[in-house]
């Protein structure tokens, strides 16, 4: 048994994505990465108060609201260990990882259930204003990364295939971008949990050390 297998060694936490039900906040599905990406690239657009051109003096150190954040990730999936063994994984040899795939591709469709309603309502000659609303979507990077987004950028490469051409091997671009009190507001279940995570942000700052002017070359 190697040193990873042992008891003593930390159980590795996986990043993943979570549904939850808008207006109960009942969670409806877990996704967890099969494999954590080796990186996490964020970006993050200020949201200041725009200049104007005839020359009125605007407050260039007011923000009109949080930073429009994105996250980018590289999610990897192999189905491999699996076949290895496959009396255990029998919808593994049937299916590859279509299962797991059409999982994540579910997070970006509506339902069957959904068109087919909305259709009906459109053959009975009435007209739906406001669209079904989707499941809120969490992004869940550690504890301390819990964010609502919206996803905004899915891409699948599948890289090999069974004798059945089911995927064995993929991997799927994910783009994200944060949803804040801005788009949800206070009293929305993602915007209280926006607000945790900037909560969080701020508590986290707050145990940085400031280096000394001394460091930056000035004086007092």
């Amino acid at each position: 048994m190697g040193a990873s297998a042992t008891p003593l060694s930390p159980r590795l936490l996986k990043g993943g994505i979570v549904t939850m039900d808008p207006d109960t906040s009942v969670v409806l599905m877990v996704i967890s990465l099969q494999y954590n990406p080796d990186s996490l690239s964020r970006s993050l657009q200020i949201q200041a108060l725009p200049g104007t051109s005839d020359g009125t003096r605007v407050d260039v150190l007011r923000l009109r609201g949080p930073a429009i954040e994105t996250i980018k990730v590289e999610a990897e999936l192999d189905a491999t260990d699996q076949l290895e063994f496959p009396s255990q994984n029998p919808l593994t040899v049937q299916y590859g990882l279509h299962p797991q795939l059409a999982q994540l591709e579910m997070l970006v469709n509506p339902t069957v259930e959904t068109l087919l309603a909305d259709d009906a309502m459109a053959q009975a000659g009435t007209l739906e204003i406001i669209p079904l609303e989707q499941p809120l979507t969490l992004f869940v990077w550690s504890a301390s990364r819990v964010v609502p987004v919206r996803l905004t950028e899915f891409s699948i490469t599948e890289e090999a295939f069974d004798p059945n051409l089911n995927p064995i091997r993929a991997k799927v671009s994910l783009g994200m971008r944060v949803l804040s009190v801005d788009d949800l507001g206070f009293n929305h279940p993602g915007g209280r949990m926006f607000m945790s995570y900037l909560t969080n942000k701020e508590a986290l700052a707050s145990k940085a050390t400031s280096a000394a002017l001394t460091t930056l070359g000035l004086g007092n």
